[in-house]
């Protein structure tokens, strides 16, 4: 960095993003692989903006040239509310299942790249954990011991960063590069629904492009109910049909469709299924990039809801209180529990109704025991 007393916002923000692990690795990582040698450029995070006429940001974050990333060639895609799924579709479980009875989870997470549907008729070149998008759903409890083998299998550097975890960044959460891997091991020491997601720079492409997941720490004591269901919301910024997330778009924020699990309206196609009277809980994690989420059930009332770490409604709590939203900014996370009153059809929405008219709705189907 240049000696000044001058620093620049976008310089701080690059020297505090890179150090964070959102940029090459700076030291090795417990696989014993060397670190990804620094790209050129990386010492000099002030680096100024490279004057493409299309979107100037696209160097402002670690100093790279990322026009390449910039999803522009090809037959462009466009979000249709109205547009269904063709024949053989299959929208994901969203059921959660319980946590496993082992205290230590082995997962190997295989960065790849595919062409995924994200809305009807609507494809995007994902870069992914594991195939899917977003990654798979992990789950454990307090105390329990996670060893994260992270092989990068993709035409680009990749990284992992839960946000379960307490460790030093530069090491677990480093950028390693195509035919490496690294192993990342933590101990949940604290309870919520995690984000994990890839911050790798420009973090924002990373993780608008697919590369999230959730993973679930119980809190102590967590009662038992009769189905559980995740929901992870994220934002889609179309580029070209099977083609690269718009990164242009991501930097602004601009989005053309909101997905629930990755894929935009699939839970009206393929309704979720649940028994009046019986207790649900969801749990939902907001992997954004950029917008936050309301998360409602139409005609219900919460009357559990642990949010962010805590619970801030409780069924015995003397207030007798109720929640209408679980309210989530990007990253945060949390559950919400409730009856539904009898049977019918219950949507499911984000109440940020913007985000809803692009896809942020699935539906319930309730019926009897």
């Amino acid at each position: 960095m240049r000696k000044s007393l001058i620093v620049t916002a976008s310089a701080l923000s690059a020297v505090l993003v890179a150090g964070a692990g959102f940029g090459a690795g700076v030291a090795a990582g417990d696989s014993g692989h060397d670190p990804a040698p620094m790209p050129s450029g990386m010492d000099h995070p002030e680096t100024e903006a490279s004057g493409h006429d299309d979107d100037p940001q696209l160097t402002t974050e670690d100093g790279h040239d990322h026009s390449a990333h910039q999803g522009s060639e090809g037959t462009p895609a466009t979000y249709d509310p109205n547009a269904e799924p063709g024949p053989g579709f299959r929208a994901r479980d969203a059921v959660l299942p319980a946590a496993g009875k082992g205290r230590e989870h082995r997962v190997t997470l295989t960065v790849t790249e595919q062409s995924i549907e994200v809305t009807p008729g609507v494809r995007q070149r994902a870069w992914t954990y594991n195939g899917t998008l977003p990654g798979p759903i992990l789950r454990g409890k307090l105390g329990d011991t996670f060893v994260i083998t992270l092989v990068n299998k993709g035409s680009t550097g990749h990284s992992i960063d839960f946000h379960a975890s307490q460790v030093a960044p530069d090491k677990k959460m480093r950028t390693i590069q195509p035919g490496q891997q690294l192993t990342y091991t933590f101990k949940a020491e604290r309870a919520g629904a995690f984000m994990y997601h890839c911050g790798s720079a420009p973090a924002v492409h990373h993780i608008g492009n697919g590369m999230f997941g959730a993973i679930i720490i119980d809190p102590p004591d967590l009662p038992k109910v009769d189905k559980e269901f995740v929901v992870v919301q994220s934002e889609l910024a179309l580029g070209p049909q099977d083609g690269l997330a718009k990164l242009g778009k991501l930097y602004r924020a601009e989005y053309d469709a909101v997905a629930f699990n990755g894929y935009a309206g699939q839970y009206r196609f393929a309704p979720l299924t649940a028994t009046a009277g019986k207790r649900v809980r969801i749990w939902v994690v907001d992997a954004g990039p950029s917008a936050p989420s309301a998360f409602h059930v139409v005609g219900t009332v919460f009357d559990t809801v642990f949010k962010d770490g805590g619970y801030t409604v409780r069924p015995k709590d003397t207030a007798h209180g109720g929640a209408q939203a679980l309210d989530l900014a990007p990253s945060q996370g949390g559950f919400v529990e409730f009856a539904f009153p009898e049977p019918g059809e219950y949507p499911m929405v984000s109440h940020r109704f913007a985000d809803a008219a692009r896809g942020a709705t699935g539906l319930f189907k309730v019926g009897t025991a």
